[in-house]
């Protein structure tokens, strides 16, 4: 098997990454319930005599589960010693399954037969790199291949964001996890904050003397009302991700808290509009008929991006888009994933689409033959990265 060229990726890889791949599905591993899909991946490169590794991620983040890095050695003969040395990354948690997850294929597409996601985000990926090192187990690497599995990616990065980079060998790294058309590269990806606002007002019965409390649960609504939730402009979002508070329904309410985010491609434009929430959170706290305390803290849980001019990453990824016969087409894309955390650290990473739809909804899917791409498309990428100019990239 060559290292390029869907043609070549037969039907025994083909069957490998369709049944592999639901089985994973069917795994589910919500943040900070990795460990039972981490231990089927730690399995399976196992069975191939690939040392993997497990670091202290499950401490810090509060899943049961570290990140995972496995490497498998450039075959004898090719220079390991002064060659090229590539990472690929995928995550391998879920946001948190609506139903029971059964993968069924219809037409040549996956998704759940339940009314909930599929997990393809990010176990399409995951599939992608077990099969990569399959092949490459086989056929000989012509780099020193490193893969990483992280914990925590849809709790905003938290298991690539301690991740020690220096532990890499590799210099060049390469994600497969934004649910658009295989050929896309993001080019820009944006900074992101997160909110939490604590109402605390006065509790009082309320149907006997109602005016001497103070709705905590009031003065948040009035807050969310004065909040440009939504698409702010074509660079910035701000979500409203849950409310909590209350209790006895003849009790006016004391306590109330709820959660959110602002997100941007441009990070100075995020944190004005950070700012301009937490004044109007106050605000709806000070009205007259609110007059409540509150508590507002944020938080920059990861840094935002955008792909330097020259870069090599890039450059490789495009370079093998184009021999699978794609033109690569950067784009904008107002989610994260785990390249933010990377690049912040200093890898020189790119992030790709993998061909998944609906990410993080009901209806979920991903094509049968996208995952054969995915494989092609990585493929490619060794390849590339393992031609004479890459040997900097170690």
């Amino acid at each position: 098997m060559s290292l390029g060229g869907l043609a070549e990726i037969g039907t025994p890889e083909r069957r490998y990454l369709s049944g592999t791949f639901a089985e994973l599905c069917r795994i589910e591993s919500p943040s900070g319930s990795e460990r039972r899909c981490g231990e089927r991946v730690i399995a399976e490169l196992r069975a191939l005599g690939i040392e993997t590794f497990e670091d202290d991620a499950a401490a810090l983040t509060g899943s049961d589960c570290g990140n995972l890095l496995a490497r498998l050695p450039a075959a004898a003969g090719t220079g390991i010693e002064t060659g090229p040395a590539v990472v690929f990354c995928a995550h391998l948690d879920t946001v948190s399954p609506q139903a029971p997850v059964e993968p069924v294929l219809s037409d040549g597409v996956w998704e759940n037969a339940n009314e909930g996601i599929l997990g393809a985000d990010n176990k399409a990926a995951v599939v992608v790199l077990l099969a990569l090192a399959r092949a490459l187990h086989a056929a000989g690497s012509p780099v020193d291949l490193e893969l990483l599995f992280t914990v925590g990616e849809e709790r905003s990065l938290a298991g690539a964001s301690v991740f020690d980079v220096g532990r890499l060998r590799s210099r060049v790294g390469f994600v497969f996890d934004h649910p658009s058309a295989i050929g896309e590269v993001i080019e820009r990806s944006p900074s992101h904050f997160r909110l939490e606002a604590h109402f605390r007002g006065v509790s009082a019965h309320a149907g006997i003397r109602p005016e001497d409390g103070r709705s905590a649960i009031v003065a948040a609504s009035r807050a969310i009302a004065a909040l440009p939730v939504g698409r702010v402009d074509d660079q910035t979002t701000i979500n409203i991700a849950s409310v909590s508070g209350g209790g006895a329904i003849n009790v006016v309410p004391d306590s109330c808290s709820f959660i959110g985010e602002v997100r941007s491609l441009d990070q100075s434009r995020a944190e004005q509009l950070v700012g301009e929430v937490v004044e109007r959170i106050h605000d709806a706290a000070n009205l007259q008929d609110c007059d409540v305390d509150v508590d507002v803290s944020v938080q920059q849980t990861f840094p935002g991006y955008r792909q330097p001019a020259g870069g090599r990453a890039i450059a490789t990824a495009e370079a093998a888009l184009r021999q699978c016969g794609r033109e690569p087409r950067r784009i904008a894309s107002g989610g994260g994933s785990d390249a933010n955390a990377l690049i912040a650290a200093g890898l020189d990473c790119v992030n790709l689409a993998n061909g998944t739809r609906r990410a993080h909804e009901p209806g979920e899917s991903v094509a049968d033959e996208a995952l054969a791409e995915m494989l092609e498309v990585a493929l490619a990428l060794v390849d590339r990265s393992a031609a004479p100019d890459a040997a900097d990239a170690r």
